[in-house]
């Protein structure tokens, strides 16, 4: 819920889906969720709906994510975090995703440092370290394009989305990456929300509404 100019990057990445024509959202309640409940109690756009699911303060990321199975149970779905910005072509990253036909695209980007990296053969994601200390080329940009059987990897409120999920799905030849060649910024620190928000006064590359 920081906010980027006069919003919050939750809400410029759900304008930045719906600038590609998405308009139903999920987002996953856990810790502070009281905070985006207020927000969008107060902030509601007609143009699109935003569901808002409590899946526990502890829970992890890959137990959210199981939480939503009953919604997702029969259809593809993307997904993302709420703390980075892109100007990936989400129509593209959904078309890649259906054309391969595996349970899983990530979307590889090049890396700014310190995140999870990918090994990458082709578009075939060979394996999966996340946060791994080195200078990397790829890394996971956190924008996903799932079908339904990622929740067979989903075992528990403990997983890790992260960790054992998707090393098995590499290792099983069912992760495939989308490269992204331009931007993406994620916003884990002050330092990062200053960049966006000097990025936010000018024309910025994810403005598309």
């Amino acid at each position: 819920m920081v906010k980027i100019g006069e919003m919050p990057i939750l809400l410029h990445i759900i304008k930045y889906y719906f600038s590609f024509g998405y308009k139903e959202f999920y987002i996953a309640l856990g810790y502070r969720g009281h905070v985006i409940k207020n927000y969008f109690k107060k902030h509601k756009d007609s143009r699109f709906s935003v569901n808002l699911i409590e899946t526990g303060k502890n829970t992890m990321t890959g137990g959210r994510l199981r939480k939503l199975k009953k919604i997702f149970k029969s259809s593809d779905f993307m997904m993302t975090y709420g703390d980075g910005l892109s100007n990936v072509n989400l129509k593209k990253l959904e078309k890649f995703h259906k054309k391969h036909g595996r349970i899983a695209t990530i979307t590889a980007v090049h890396p700014p440092g310190r995140f999870g990296s990918l090994n990458l053969s082709h578009n075939k994601v060979k394996s999966f370290d996340e946060k791994k200390q080195m200078n990397e080329s790829w890394i996971n940009g956190g924008f996903f394009v799932f079908n339904s059987k990622i929740f067979n990897y989903l075992k528990s409120d403990k997983t890790v989305l992260e960790l054992e999920p998707l090393k098995k799905l590499a290792k099983k030849n069912q992760l495939m990456a989308y490269r992204h060649n331009s931007f993406w910024q994620c916003m884990d620190t002050l330092r990062e929300q200053k960049f966006l928000n000097e990025l936010w006064k000018k024309k910025p590359v994810w403005k598309k509404w």
